[in-house]
């Protein structure tokens, strides 16, 4: 698959273990998408980031985001459907900034 850079026997494997979508029309007139790159591309992302297939194959099944240790105490899940998928990060550095601020700053109680 010219797209990922990948080799085609990678490409089947990533088909064989579930981590990408059969491709459509068949064995000898196979039609890949852009959610088979996104998926590739999703995987491979995983992978660098130290997940083995194993865990990667349960965080796509079960849905729940991948866990990313931040900080002592904080830990950011990001759904694997965004990975590797452009999304501009400034926007949400400036939301979780303006979260974490309102969640660690001292009470009024704890001043008293």
């Amino acid at each position: 698959m010219a797209r990922t850079g990948i080799a085609e026997r990678q490409v089947r494997y990533l088909i064989a273990e579930g981590f990408v979508p059969p491709p459509r029309g068949g064995r000898s007139n196979a039609d890949y998408g852009h959610d088979h790159v996104a998926a590739i591309d999703r995987y491979a992302r995983l992978r660098e980031l130290g997940f083995p297939p194993a865990a990667i194959k349960l965080l796509l099944r079960t849905g729940q985001g991948a866990p990313l240790p931040v900080a002592p105490g904080i830990t950011l899940v990001v759904d694997p459907e965004i990975m590797a998928s452009g999304l501009s990060v400034p926007p949400l550095l400036d939301k979780i900034e303006r979260l974490l601020t309102e969640l660690v700053k001292e009470s009024a109680h704890a001043k008293g």
